[in-house]
């Protein structure tokens, strides 16, 4: 494997090219670095080869992160989140991807009221159903995503998902469809797409070409980009509760 500047590199002339194959636009496509459980190294590695998205599942650990980084790049949470963390998490990220039901939202919104800050959100569906993973079900989208309204601070911006795990990446192509779909749905209703065009985050470092295929426009690599975490590499604290 390269360096990470080699290999964010090779990503992203993957997703240029996966792009191109069904006539999109490959600047339509935002590239979120995994940087969980990464090195300090290795992310500024990422920041000084243009890299200036990155996702974080620990709120603990990515406080850290940007008390060492800063904000000089945007941060998003992707991982689960308890609604006991939404103020923290108000404070230091830039997007929430993973936002799933409505306590959630009114912690963070009491939050962003009270720092004068406005934030990016996605509704996580659960398009599998697995019972193992957060997520609203794809037919309960529509109700969060109108109580989602009521938040001035709450920029809704689209969708997210996790489909279930499965060795041949065209298999997760019906589930990476079905929220494109779902995404075309609320956004006829009125309920997406009112900041701007619809965004949809799907696609991990095994499926992410196709997830662009069916609309993708954030995938999240973590391992093809930095490759697995070295055993001698820094351990951050991990908060279990996220």
């Amino acid at each position: 494997m390269g360096t990470v500047a080699e290999n964010i590199e090779t990503i992203r002339a993957r997703i240029r090219a996966a792009a191109k194959r069904v006539g999109r636009d490959p600047r339509s496509v935002r590239l979120v670095a995994v940087s969980k459980r990464q090195p300090l190294a290795a992310i500024r590695e990422a920041m000084a080869a243009g890299q200036m998205v990155f996702g974080e599942n620990y709120l603990q650990e990515a406080q850290e992160k940007v008390a060492a980084l800063g904000q000089v790049v945007t941060w998003h949470c992707i991982g689960h989140l308890q609604s006991n963390k939404a103020r923290s998490a108000a404070e230091i990220f830039d997007c929430i991807e993973t936002l799933d039901r409505l306590k959630l939202a009114k912690g963070l919104e009491s939050r962003l009221a009270e720092l004068g800050k406005t934030m990016l959100v996605l509704v996580q569906v659960n398009v599998g159903g697995e019972a193992q993973k957060a997520g609203v079900a794809p037919e309960k989208a529509g109700q969060l995503c109108r109580e989602l309204q009521q938040f001035p601070h709450l920029i809704l911006q689209g969708l997210m998902t996790m489909p279930p795990f499965v060795a041949d990446p065209e298999e997760s192509r019906v589930c990476f469809r079905r929220l494109r779909l779902l995404g075309e749905e609320l956004a006829a209703q009125g309920l997406l797409g009112r900041h701007g065009p619809v965004q949809l985050s799907m696609g991990m470092s095994g499926d992410f070409e196709v997830a662009i295929e069916e609309g993708a426009t954030l995938v999240r690599v973590g391992t093809a980009l930095f490759g697995n975490r070295s055993p001698g590499a820094p351990k951050f604290k991990i908060n279990p509760g996220m």
